[in-house]
C-alpha cells in the first residue's frame, strides 16, 4: 500500500469542505482548491465556523481546532497539487466537468499519486480513461454531511489496481469511516437505492397523494427513517438528485428511473433545497 500524507481536495463546497475537515482532523495535510483562491479561502472559513461550533459544544478543544485549521492550506488551483500523494475530486455532478478535471489532475499530480472522485453516480472507469494512470483512479463516495456520516462507498473502476483499492480502504478507515465496495455501475449501491426512493416521493407529491409533510412523516414514523425523502433531497440538493436520476435513466435505460417533473421544475426554478433557502420546503421561514 502507498503512504498518503498530503491530500489535495478539489472543491471547497459542502462535500469538499467536509472531506478536507475530516482529513485534517485525522492527521493528513490538506491542500484545498476550487475555481480560484478566494473560493478555497471561503471554504476554509466555513470549516472554521463548523469547528468553532464543536468547541462551543465541548466536542473538541481550541487547540484541536487550531491544529485542524493549520493542516488545511487553501491554494490557487489544481497546479498546486504537485506535492500531493493523492487528490480527491468533489466537484459538481457533471460528466464533462469531471472528465476535464481528471485530465488536469493527471497532468498536475506526481506520477504515482492516486486520483479519487467523490462522484455519486458517474463511471470511475470513464474518469480513469481520461488519465494516463487508470489503475490509480478510484471512487470514494463520502456521505453528506461528511464529518457526521460514517460511510464511504469505495468504487473500483475496471482497471483499478489492488494496491490502489487497499490504500483507499486504509485511508478511509484512518478517517474513521466504514467502507462498502461497489462495482462500477450507475449510482453504485447507495444512490441506486436512494434516488429511486426520493424520486418516488416526488411522484407522490406531484400526483397529490399527500403533502410534502405527510410524505416525510410517513417515511419517518412508518418506515423509521431518520429523515423523510423530500427533506433529504433538500439537504442533498435537488440539482444533485436530478443529475443522479438522469445518469441512472440514461445509463440503465429503464424508465423507472426517469425523474419526476416536479423535481425537474424545482431545479429549473432554482429551488435547490437548503443551499438556496427553498426546495420542497421554504427554509427562509424556518
Amino acid at each position: 500500500m502507498q503512504e498518503i500524507r498530503t491530500i489535495g481536495v478539489l472543491g471547497a463546497g459542502q462535500m469538499g469542505g467536509g472531506i478536507a475537515q475530516v482529513a485534517a482532523q485525522t492527521g493528513f495535510r490538506v491542500l484545498l482548491a476550487d475555481r480560484d483562491r478566494a473560493t478555497a479561502e471561503a471554504g476554509k472559513a466555513k470549516i472554521a465556523g463548523a469547528l468553532a461550533r464543536l468547541v462551543d459544544k465541548g466536542k473538541i478543544d481550541d487547540g484541536k481546532r487550531s491544529a485542524i485549521l493549520d493542516a488545511i492550506e487553501p491554494v490557487d488551483g489544481i497546479e498546486a497539487f504537485s506535492e500531493a500523494d493523492m487528490a480527491i475530486e468533489a466537484a459538481s455532478e457533471n460528466i464533462d466537468l469531471k472528465k476535464d478535471l481528471f485530465r488536469r489532475l493527471d497532468a498536475a499530480l506526481p506520477e504515482g499519486a492516486i486520483l479519487a472522485s467523490n462522484t455519486s453516480s458517474i463511471s470511475i472507469t470513464l474518469l480513469g480513461a481520461q488519465t494516463g494512470r487508470p489503475e490509480r483512479v478510484v471512487g470514494m463516495h463520502f456521505m453528506n454531511p461528511v464529518p457526521v456520516m460514517k460511510l464511504v462507498e469505495v468504487i473500483r473502476g475496471l482497471p483499478t489496481s489492488d494496491e490502489t483499492y487497499g490504500t483507499v480502504l486504509a485511508l478511509a478507515e484512518k478517517m474513521g469511516k466504514t467502507c462498502i465496495t461497489s462495482k462500477d455501475s450507475p449510482g453504485f449501491i447507495v444512490n441506486r437505492i436512494l434516488i429511486p426512493l426520493i424520486n418516488e416521493a416526488c411522484f407522490a407529491l406531484q400526483e397529490g397523494l399527500g403533502t410534502a409533510e405527510d410524505i416525510d412523516t410517513g417515511a419517518k414514523l412508518g418506515l423509521n427513517h431518520p429523515m423523510g425523502p423530500l427533506e433529504l433531497a433538500d439537504l442533498i440538493g435537488l440539482d444533485t438528485c436530478l443529475a443522479i436520476a438522469d445518469v441512472l435513466h440514461r445509463e440503465l435505460g429503464d424508465d423507472k428511473y426517469r425523474a419526476a417533473n416536479v423535481l425537474r421544475m424545482h431545479v429549473a426554478a432554482g429551488w435547490l433545497g437548503r443551499k438556496t433557502g427553498r426546495g420542497f420546503y421554504d427554509y427562509t421561514k424556518r
